[in-house]
């Protein structure tokens, strides 16, 4: 199986190169995938993540490096980047150092192995998590509970930024959340899906306080409200897919 990494990036400049090195060494590890690769996008980064991002392209060939020319948000970046990948697995990684590519193995396997389509790492389920603000605590919570309410799921974790998924239902999936919407958008959609096998596995979390370079605030917790009520209860399968899009013919690209 060949597996597809997008990687949003907005002024990263500090910690891209070492979360790059970990998504390396964790996939020179993994005997499930046979190939990877990379998609990197930067968001018009106001730092030097372009630079960083294009001398490091240049001695990786299984990279794709795309940049925008202003800046439009995590979920704009994680659109423009999916639209680019072909693998059969397609993996979402953040450009900070919360996520440990560590838990690939984890997050892949129900994949791999068939047991499902799309597979959540929830950060609530895991061992090692940082002690941090309480409020984004029960923010995540509360969001995941009004999104479980809507789409009749059990997740602990919606908001999580891992998420694998079979390639060719993310690539078919329209997406229209440009900033951090994108989550519910997607739980949502893939919740739409009749028969669709969805699984959650813990993984690790090393949140970062504000003064590290945390950039979702309160407002993005009202637009997240917004965007579960949304994309649940005002959008429907037909808007969430195209119309000769087969989840479950194994033909589809």
């Amino acid at each position: 199986m060949k597996l597809s990494i997008v990687v949003p990036v907005y002024n990263e400049e500090k910690t891209i190169n070492s979360i790059l090195d970990l998504v390396e060494q964790a996939l020179e590890e993994m005997t499930s995938i046979s190939s990877y690769e990379l998609v990197v996008i930067d968001d018009h980064s106001a730092d030097n993540s372009k630079k960083v991002l294009e001398e490091r392209v240049q001695q990786k060939s299984n990279y794709t490096l795309l940049s925008h020319q202003v800046n439009s948000g995590k979920g704009a970046a994680i659109q423009t980047g999916i639209a680019k990948t072909t693998g059969d697995i397609v993996l979402i990684q953040d450009a900070d150092l919360e996520y440990d590519p560590k838990d690939y193995a984890a997050l892949l396997r129900p994949i791999v192995n068939g047991l499902a389509d799309v597979v959540y790492g929830s950060r609530f389920k895991g061992e090692v998590s940082r002690v941090l603000y309480f409020w984004h605590f029960m923010g995540n919570r509360f969001l995941t509970f009004l999104s479980n309410m809507l789409t009749n799921l059990n997740l602990t974790d919606m908001e999580t930024c891992y998420k694998a998924f079979r390639g060719d239902i993310i690539r078919n999936m329209i997406l229209t959340s440009n900033r951090f919407g994108i989550e519910p958008e997607m739980t949502a959609k893939i919740a739409k899906i009749k028969g669709i096998r969805i699984y959650e596995v813990p993984i690790s979390y090393f949140g970062r306080t504000y003064e590290e370079g945390k950039k979702i605030n309160w407002k993005d917790g009202f637009s997240a409200i917004w965007s579960i009520i949304r994309f649940n209860l005002f959008t429907s399968y037909q808007d969430s897919f195209p119309a000769d899009f087969d989840p479950f013919d194994t033909k589809q690209p």
